[in-house]
């Protein structure tokens, strides 16, 4: 699974990964890629070739399918692990050589390895005789191998210009706008996911709302250009970005910003003590949200000042509801989400409930010496991920709590030694989480728990391993922070890790694959990227998954729907694939960006602002995309 980029210098602490806190001092996030320079040639981006002449590595074996997930809680050993199930006694064909037997040369003329097999991990397709499989999503794991042909072909791409003006690229304006909310891409969706912020049943098979236009052919709305920072701050924190049906909203340096869904003129602004520390991505039914932030700038002699204010925000007014502290400290909030009517925001100093729309304190969950909630997930159902014990016996608790009164009202204890999870979805309820510290890629992810909301039972098991799957959770405090899946339709989506493709000059690939989430069997569908397209599940649109498609070198970025009973992909949208918009759009990769997509339009955003590294570099904060039909 794709590591995810380390918190800025100058915040506050937030974690790097599930597992064991490092005494490692915090790294600055990569810097993307510079925006569009008119008047230089290409430049190299997110899959663009490397040195030409570079030489490939050993194409990969045909991959195998690991042991099935154990459909009931496994017993509990001492310390962090599970029993794994015994190797199948005759593994299916690894996906992409359909009646390959293990043994068999491969495709490069190589023998296919069976299970077990050392050094040959497979990629875990399980696929039944009787239903054939489509590719699914990953991350940027693994760089692209282009040969020296190609290089030579694209050093010689010139870079068509745009118009530029008032500081963004217009292109013209659509007239369908954001007609709906949207799902971010920072975490697994749960529910109907037509709207992911205002939940969904959970289930449904129907009732997507996302329609492909006539022409899918998309045109740059508007650009926002990134806010300057000062010499004293590496980069700062500007996470967060909403939709509604009459703004596109996004975080600057403390402060909030609201811009018109097709033109980017700034329709408000909501100014901030000081920079963001936590959002989440649920967004109320009257398009209220909530975020954490620090009580004032950050400075040298006190470069965090602690994230202790909690504000509800008003998106279509622009304005600030109300902003609340809790505790006698206060208490610096890691994070924060909204269920219902009620704010619930989670630190290691315990939990606080508010009421969303004056603020009051509807409930505080006991903090005893050796228990206390963590974070909290949101949206249908609000979830509580609560640590007990002591850090080499740790023991998480995921409960179901009424939002109003904070009453527990299912309650799964996950196995000892356990140290962090994260919450997938709430609405169906699946929890992530780093077994052992056995992901061993920073992701945190090893391995998913899905369980009953109404029982509290572990339905099954799920094992991700991060050589295979690209999914990731962010950090070990922010409970929602999870990409590159999506959960819903009675299943998990999830992207794999890139491989070699089917074309040629070593392409690559990968494939969105589904488990169900009463078995934790894979369905035997995937859906894939195509060669040099790496997918991403963003959200459910009812029982279809919403996906990112990131370009190859020579072409636009794609937002496709899987039908989540064929798995055939629709393109709703497809980004130009002129030079300087690739620029701008490779330096968001869904693996450390925001995006939002809703109705024809798409938004890619990034969470932290840096000063460019030389003076004639352009960054952007934000792109807009609209399509034609």
């Amino acid at each position: 699974m794709t590591q995810p980029p380390p918190p800025p210098p100058n915040q506050p602490p937030q974690g790097g990964g599930f597992g064991p806190p490092q005494n490692q001092p915090p790294q600055q996030p990569p810097t993307p890629p510079p925006g569009p320079d008119l008047g230089k040639g290409p430049q190299p981006g997110y899959g663009y070739p490397q040195a030409p002449g570079a030489v490939p590595q050993t194409p990969p074996q045909a991959p195998a399918a690991p042991p099935t997930p154990p459909a009931g809680p496994p017993p509990q050993q001492p310390g962090y692990g599970y029993p794994q199930a015994p190797p199948q006694a005759q593994p299916q064909p690894g996906y992409g050589y359909p009646g390959q037997q293990p043994g068999q040369p491969g495709p490069y003329g190589q023998p296919t390895p069976a299970y077990g097999q050392p050094g040959q991990p497979g990629y875990g397709y399980q696929q039944p005789s009787t239903m054939p499989m489509q590719p699914q999503a990953a991350g940027t794991g693994g760089g692209r191998k282009i040969n020296a042909q190609v290089a030579i072909i694209v050093a010689a791409v010139v870079a068509i210009a745009l118009i530029i003006g008032g500081g963004v690229w217009y292109a013209g304006s659509s007239d369908d706008g954001g007609k709906d909310d949207t799902a971010s891409s920072s975490g697994g969706t749960g529910g109907d996911g037509g709207t992911d912020q205002k939940g969904g049943d959970g289930g449904k098979t129907s009732g997507a709302q996302e329609k492909a236009p006539s022409d899918p052919a998309a045109k740059v709305l508007f650009q926002v250009p990134m806010p300057a920072v000062s010499k004293e701050d590496d980069s700062v924190v500007v996470s967060g970005s909403w939709l509604t049906d009459k703004v596109y909203a996004k975080s600057g340096i403390a402060e909030v910003n609201g811009y018109d869904p097709d033109k980017g003129s700034k329709k408000w602004t909501i100014k901030l003590d000081g920079p963001v520390c936590a959002v989440t991505r649920h967004v109320t039914d009257d398009n209220k949200t909530v975020i954490v932030h620090q009580p004032a700038m950050p400075t040298k002699a006190e470069p965090s000042h602690g994230c202790t204010q909690v504000a509800v925000l008003d998106l279509d007014a622009g304005k600030k509801v109300w902003t609340k502290t809790a505790g006698d400290g206060p208490i610096s909030f890691d994070n924060v989400t909204i269920s219902g009517d009620t704010v619930a925001a989670g630190s290691s100093d315990g939990g606080v409930a508010f009421d969303i729309a004056k603020g009051d304190i509807l409930w505080s969950p006991k903090t005893t010496d050796t228990c206390y909630d963590a974070g909290y997930g949101g949206g249908e159902k609000l979830v509580a991920v609560r640590k007990c014990g002591s850090y080499d016996a740790r023991e998480l608790h995921i409960q179901t709590i009424d939002p109003k009164s904070g009453k527990v009202i299912t309650e799964y204890k996950m196995a000892k030694g356990i140290e962090y999870a994260a919450v997938v979805s709430t609405n169906p309820l699946v929890v992530a989480a780093d077994v052992g510290d056995s992901a061993g890629d920073g992701s945190g992810i090893s391995d998913f728990f899905s369980i009953d909301n109404k029982t509290g039972k572990l339905l099954t098991r799920i094992s991700a391993p991060g050589d295979q799957f690209a999914a990731s959770c962010d950090s070990i405090t922010k409970t929602e922070s999870c990409h590159g899946l999506a959960a819903g339709n009675g299943k998990l989506y999830i992207a794999t890790e890139e491989h070699e493709g089917g074309g040629e000059s070593y392409s690559r690939a990968n494939e969105v694959v589904a488990f169900d989430l009463a078995t934790g069997k894979q369905t035997g569908q995937r859906a894939d990227s195509g060669d040099d397209y790496t997918i991403t599940p963003l959200r459910m649109d009812g029982g279809n998954v919403i996906a990112y498609k990131r370009p190859p070198y020579d072409k636009g970025g794609q937002v496709v729907s899987i039908d989540g009973a064929t798995f055939k992909q629709t393109v709703l949208l497809e980004n130009p694939a002129t030079e300087a918009v690739r620029d701008v759009e490779s330096s968001m990769s869904p693996d450390y960006s925001e995006l939002l997509y809703s109705q024809g339009h798409l938004y890619m955003s990034q969470v932290y602002a840096s000063e460019p590294t030389s003076a004639d570099e352009k960054e952007y904060l934000a792109i807009g995309f609209g399509s034609n039909g």
